[in-house]
């Protein structure tokens, strides 16, 4: 009887970030290292066409995570601290070597909490640069689209594809950036985050 209670108890539902920040097989790379974050999923938001697809028409739509968290091992707002890290903020036409509408930075927000609590983060970069312009907005969650079937070797892509995937990062120059902008290694002894390595 106890076993089969166990068996039927319905699975603790996770709490979901929106965030867009690029190639999505970089921001899946960077945040599946949390302690705390439970999966990330590469896909499509932001726009009103319905199904996008890589290779096909994603007009509209820009690269983007869905990540699933335990939000009792790791905070929203720990893992906006966590996102500014982790993009250029000052780049309106994309994110390193990719360039276009699709590839640009967002914060896509569920409710007022989590648009209030965005907002604050995007504040304290913006006084951390005083002379940059934060351009990554913060918008309404729309529908996120899976990048899926056929195409669904974009998940878990720095996994699957290791090489390729250390190659491109590299020749995109994205952590060169990055540290540029954050000295990185310093940010993660700050926000003191659990990482996997």
């Amino acid at each position: 009887m106890f076993v089969s209670v166990l068996l039927c108890a319905p699975a603790v539902a996770a709490d979901k970030a929106v965030f867009a920040g690029g190639c999505f097989w970089c921001m899946e790379a960077d945040f599946e290292k949390l302690e705390g974050v439970r999966e990330v999923i590469s896909g499509f938001t932001g726009g009103v066409l319905k199904n996008p697809t890589y290779n096909g028409n994603h007009a509209g739509h820009v690269e983007a995570v869905e990540i699933l968290y335990d939000s009792e091992k790791i905070s929203y707002e720990e893992l906006l601290e966590y996102y500014w890290h982790h993009i250029d903020p000052f780049d309106a036409e994309g994110q390193f070597c990719d360039k276009g509408a699709s590839y640009v930075t967002a914060i896509f927000v569920a409710n007022d909490k989590e648009r209030e609590l965005a907002e604050q983060s995007k504040n304290r970069v913006a006084r951390q640069f005083p002379n940059q312009k934060v351009v990554t907005p913060i918008l309404a969650q729309s529908t996120f689209y899976p990048v899926r079937g056929n195409e669904s070797n974009h998940q878990d892509y720095y996994k699957n594809n290791p090489v390729r995937y250390k190659v491109y990062r590299w020749n995109c120059g994205r952590d060169k950036r990055l540290q540029e902008i954050w000295e990185v290694g310093i940010v993660f002894i700050k926000i003191n985050l659990s990482v996997r390595l």
